[in-house]
């Protein structure tokens, strides 16, 4: 039954006393009208004040950069442009906070740093605006430095428990980390090396050096990963040994070539180092040896190359090395990013541009050089080739175009 209609300041509306079907609908028209037209507010409590942020704001060329970033343009260069920002004490404009609240809210598990990134660099007000909106819980985290949250935290938040102790306590995080392994899963011993891959030091090769007999795979991988980077490994010089055996120099009419081998199948002190046959789609002998010795390069410390050869990293690279060369050089890309060499970067970089990049592996290691190379390289006529340049292959223009936009990202903040 549809209750009589009373609508404040009018009188009570006359039934039709003749057709109910008439006064069910009429009341309902009524109700519908009166709850359309609104309601008295309740008693709204005001929203807490956000905290002052004394940071400078960055400049209006940098925030339309940042707009640009966030819109889809080269989205994997948002988290250097964030840390660049914090680097430089700079705050973000407040009108992108929501958009990069949701990217971070969107990025997890793909990123799992930039929730702690924006915390720093979106400064106070991107904490208030996550706690207005529950969508954005975990779209900002604040490192903990409670030890409640690494005995009883998410995977997540033990993540940043340990990450923010290893900046403030190395030992105490160290600690942790081996009191913790036995008991540990994999996806937690993962998260330990994860985490100490931002703070690697001679300390952590026993630890490392034990991994790689774990029972997980990605454990293992992870483990072979940071050795690899780290200077003065074990590891490293077991792999140094075995690229000499594998690549050498030698004199031909036209002047020095590479002459280059791989072994047919991994041994097994090879598979125990991370190496192994490939993925199920390589079979064929010789993918499975350049698979080898592409992985042996990559994990090669990069003055193996140059003091056994006695050549500087351009000499090395250009060496011809006939079919092999593609592989010589992903691998040589690989670890000259995973050592953070900046001199082999540079020569790859100059290298490629000058050449014309073949197979895909060779042309994700140009766009990968691209991105961790100087941003002093993409300065104006800084390389042999212009982005608009038609006689450039496209991935050279598409490398020259990302060099330029990392090299402007950089300088707006620079003249913020």
């Amino acid at each position: 039954m549809v209750p009589a209609v009373a609508i404040p300041g009018l009188p009570p509306a006359d039934d039709d006393p003749g057709d109910p079907a008439a006064v069910l609908l009429d009341r309902a028209a009524l109700l519908t009208a009166a709850r359309r037209a609104g309601r008295r507010p309740d008693r709204a409590e005001p929203l807490p004040v956000c905290a002052p942020d004394p940071r400078s704001t960055v400049s209006p060329s940098a925030a339309r950069r940042l707009r640009r970033l966030i819109s889809g343009e080269h989205p994997d260069l948002l988290t250097e442009w964030l840390a660049a920002a914090v680097a430089r004490g700079l705050r973000l404009p407040p009108q992108l906070l929501p958009a990069l609240l949701d990217r971070a809210r969107r990025g997890r598990p793909a990123d799992p740093g930039l929730p702690r990134l924006l915390a720093e660099a979106g400064g106070p007000r991107a904490r208030w605006l996550a706690d207005l909106n529950p969508d954005w819980e975990h779209a900002v985290e604040e490192p903990s430095t409670d030890d409640q949250t690494w005995r009883l935290g998410e995977t997540r938040q033990r993540r940043g428990y340990l990450a923010s102790l290893l900046i403030r306590d190395p030992d105490a995080a160290r600690a942790l980390i081996t009191g913790g392994w036995d008991a540990a899963g994999g996806a937690d011993r993962v998260m330990f090396l994860s985490v100490l891959a931002d703070a690697l030091g001679p300390a952590d090769e026993p630890l490392l050096e034990a991994a790689l007999d774990d029972r997980a795979e990605d454990v293992r991988r992870w483990a072979a990963y940071l050795l690899a980077r780290l200077p003065g490994s074990a590891l490293g010089q077991r792999m140094a040994e075995r690229a000499l055996r594998y690549v050498r120099v030698e004199q031909a009419a036209p002047g020095p070539r590479l002459s280059v081998g791989a072994p047919r199948r991994p041994d097994a002190e090879l598979r125990r180092d991370g190496i192994t046959a490939g993925p199920e789609s390589v079979r064929a002998p010789f993918e499975i040896r350049t698979h080898v010795l592409l992985e042996v390069v990559a994990r090669t410390p990069l003055n193996t190359w140059t003091d056994g050869f006695g050549l500087t990293p351009a000499e090395v690279v250009a060496l011809p090395a006939g079919g092999l060369a593609p592989v010589m050089f992903a691998g040589w890309s690989r670890a000259a990013i995973a050592q953070s060499n900046r001199d082999w970067i540079s020569a790859l970089l100059g290298h490629a541009l000058n050449g014309r990049p073949g197979p895909a592996a060779e042309i994700e290691a140009l766009r990968q050089l691209a991105r961790r190379a100087d941003p002093a390289c993409g300065a104006p006529g800084a390389t042999p080739v212009s982005a608009n340049d038609p006689d450039a292959p496209p991935p050279v223009r598409d490398a020259v175009r990302l060099l330029r936009f990392r090299y402007d990202m950089l300088k707006e903040l620079d003249d913020g």
